[in-house]
Parts: C-alpha cells; sequence; structure tokens
C-alpha cells in the first residue's frame, strides 16, 4: 500500500507564504502555494505532449585546422611571448616525466596531465620524453608529435618548443587560455 498523503497545515500554508512572498516566480508561472501532490490512479498517467522545440545542441570544442610542429611558431602567438617561449624564459609551471613508461601509459599520463594543466589554467608546461637509444630516438619521442595533434589534445595546445637546441628530450608546451 503506498503511504498516504495529506496536505499542508494551516501553519505550514502561513509559512510557505511567508516564504514565498520573498521570491520572485518564474516566467509565466504565479506566486502561491506549491503544487498538491497527486492522487493515486488506477490508470497510468497520460503521456506528455511531444516537444515542440528542440533543445539547442550542445557547443562543439574547438577545432583546430593546422597541424602542431615542435619548434615553429603558430599563429596566434606574438613574436616576443614566442621568443621568450622558446628561450626558455617562459616559466614551465609543471614538469611531467615519460621515463621508462610505455607508450600507451605514457599517452594517457600526457592526456591526463595536458587536461589537468589547462583546466587550472597554467600557461607553460615542460614534458620529458628523453633521447631515446639510436639514430632515431625512442618509441614516446618519436610518437609525441603525433599525440600533440590527436583531436583530444591539440585544442588545448597553442605551441610547442625545445626549451635548448642542444636538448631534444625534452619539449615545452604553451597552453591556450580558456575563454
Amino acid at each position: 500500500m503506498p503511504p498516504r498523503r495529506r496536505g499542508l497545515s494551516d501553519a505550514d500554508q502561513a509559512l510557505w507564504a511567508d516564504y514565498a512572498s520573498k521570491l520572485a516566480p518564474l516566467r509565466g508561472r504565479k506566486p502561491g502555494l506549491p503544487p498538491k501532490p497527486a492522487k493515486p490512479e488506477s490508470s497510468p498517467p497520460p503521456a506528455p505532449p511531444p516537444a515542440t522545440k528542440a533543445a539547442p545542441p550542445a557547443p562543439r570544442p574547438r577545432k583546430i585546422s593546422t597541424a602542431l610542429s615542435v619548434g615553429d611558431q603558430p599563429g596566434g602567438i606574438d613574436s616576443a611571448t614566442w621568443q621568450r617561449f622558446r628561450s626558455g624564459k617562459l616559466v614551465a609551471m609543471r614538469t611531467l616525466d615519460l621515463h621508462g613508461m610505455t607508450a600507451q601509459l605514457a599517452f594517457h599520463t600526457l592526456l591526463s596531465f595536458i587536461r589537468t594543466a589547462h583546466a587550472e589554467q597554467v600557461r607553460c608546461v615542460e614534458v620529458v620524453t628523453g633521447r631515446g637509444s639510436g639514430a632515431t630516438g625512442g618509441v614516446i619521442r618519436r610518437e609525441f608529435p603525433h599525440w600533440l595533434n590527436l583531436p583530444e589534445i591539440r585544442p588545448m595546445i597553442l605551441g610547442a618548443a625545445h626549451p635548448h637546441a642542444l636538448n631534444p628530450g625534452s619539449v615545452r608546451l604553451i597552453l591556450r587560455r580558456i575563454r
């Protein structure tokens, strides 16, 4: 058996009227008492009428059409800031070291690191990929530029550069500001 519902007492109605008088009603609604509880029915309630207006589409993430290349000045950043960034005078607020990780773990760690830094409005971060062994370098260093251009990472990054020409095992990233 469903629980028995009862209406508001006179004291509750007076308290509600006092409270409701201090609030502005929603557009198209009249101020007054709260809606009365529905009486239990034996038949199911009628279906609501179909919506006449479709909800507006959710905002899409920014789509960046140009590929990011480590060391190339991107559009949207002035020359003075780019020179400060490239020369290492723009200090990296956070550093991520990917040494010793598998490529899959390194990718997921990088994605989490960039998302967190971007959400916390950090402007410059440094990622250490390591130099790797051999002429081509390690797997992480080789895959890193591809990861930066993936749709889930690229919209958060403005530019990338090595902090020093003789150190290709480290990359600094300048992140986009949240607007």
